[in-house]
């Protein structure tokens, strides 16, 4: 590598008066160089989840977190200037197309497909059909608001005879579409139809009443009568129980209504990232990586989940971004002690062989998957990395 691409690493941070961190930096520029190893093997594949190996299982077909890669291309791209990371994210383009044409596939993650593929490309290269396709998958994503309970409806039946699919999913939010607003709010921006940013501003005012609990803590899903939009009960899908805290979850919001107080000055939202954030680190204790589940039992080992870690490291950071300059310190902290308990616990970028960054991500426990990389884990830790950096142009 060129002296000159190593120095322009860091020359699209925002903040030029930020302190650069050396570990922080060497770990961007590992980051970078993984996924440029990476992309021979890849083709045109998009990881879904890692092997015991720590290679990857690729997504077959459509599938929600085929964004990642791209979004982790297009941040080494405005990281280094170099094509090799732009044309292979444009080269997915077909994959994202046919996400949309397919009714079936689309859900209530068209904001984290799109933001990181289609928003992203448009931002940074001002291709109009890339444009378009953010928009067309804005408009599939307004579709599924439910009038009735004012939210975003989550998940799709598996098949047309699936009942109990249908009977799960019908009149069910869930913590994770907060982050998929950015899409909407970004179509706001780019069209002028208020369609989109009122359905934002309304799943996110049902998801701060109730997925947020008095204590702070969340559910990861609320269901309600499919008929009338009466509210009924918080539940899980992924996490330890109804009434548990999901660490991802809580992941999830703190990052999403920082990001909705970003885009909407809404200082609702910012007081729920606080107050979440400030849960999710006493929940943490003096661990350095969050377990799965913030209410698991006492005894006994449990996985931990890098993912939450870096979803929340990088709220964090936004949030310091956010607050008052007083209070800056105090998430700026914990964010670091986020990322140093990464760097110490879960970076796989300096492991020869590994295809992803981190290790130790818990994608579905009760599903039985518990230690593994995972493509959104690697996607925030690249994005947490850059923030600690004082980068803070990205595409949400």
């Amino acid at each position: 590598m060129s002296d000159t691409q190593k120095t322009s690493y860091f020359s699209g941070a925002s903040d030029a008066n930020a302190e650069g961190n050396p570990t922080y930096e060497a770990a961007l520029l590992r980051c970078v160089e993984r996924l440029r190893e990476v992309l021979p093997k890849a083709g045109l594949r998009n990881p879904k989840i890692g092997r015991a190996d720590n290679t990857w299982i690729w997504c077959d077909g459509p599938d929600w977190v085929m964004g990642f890669l791209s979004g982790q291309l297009w941040l080494a791209h405005q990281l280094t200037g170099d094509t090799t990371f732009s044309a292979a994210a444009r080269a997915r383009r077909g994959a994202f197309r046919q996400m949309l044409d397919d009714r079936k596939a689309r859900d209530h993650d068209l904001g984290f497909v799109y933001s990181l593929s289609s928003v992203a490309e448009w931002q940074m290269t001002g291709d109009k059909t890339a444009r378009d396709m953010g928009i067309e998958a804005a408009r599939a994503l307004v579709a599924r608001f439910r009038e009735d309970g004012q939210y975003i409806q989550a998940w799709n039946p598996v098949g047309p005879h699936d009942r109990e699919q249908a009977r799960f999913a019908n009149g069910r939010m869930i913590a994770d579409t907060i982050q998929n607003l950015a899409l909407l709010h970004w179509a706001h921006r780019e069209t002028g139809i208020t369609d989109f940013r009122e359905v934002a501003d309304l799943h996110e005012a049902t998801s701060l009443r109730f997925l947020v609990r008095a204590d702070d803590t969340t559910f990861h899903t609320y269901t309600f009568d499919p008929a009338t939009g009466e509210p009924l009960r918080g539940e899980t899908h992924q996490g330890y129980a109804d009434d548990s805290c999901w660490a991802r979850g809580q992941a999830w919001l703190i990052h999403g209504f920082a990001n909705c107080y970003r885009l909407t000055g809404r200082i609702s939202a910012l007081d729920a990232a606080r107050r979440l954030a400030a849960k999710f680190e006493g929940l943490l204790g003096d661990s350095a990586v969050p377990v799965w589940d913030f209410a698991l039992p006492a005894n006994g080992s449990h996985p931990i989940d890098s993912s939450a870690s870096a979803v929340t490291a990088a709220g964090a950071f936004m949030l310091a971004d956010l607050v008052p300059a007083e209070e800056a310190p105090r998430w700026k902290a914990f964010g670091h002690r986020l990322l140093d308990g990464l760097l110490e616990e879960c970076d796989l970028t300096n492991i020869k062989g590994a295809q992803g960054l981190l290790g130790h991500g818990a994608g579905h426990v009760p599903a039985g998957r518990e230690d593994a990389m995972l493509p959104y884990g690697d996607y925030y830790f690249m994005e947490a990395l850059m923030r600690a950096q004082g980068h803070k142009a990205f595409f949400w």
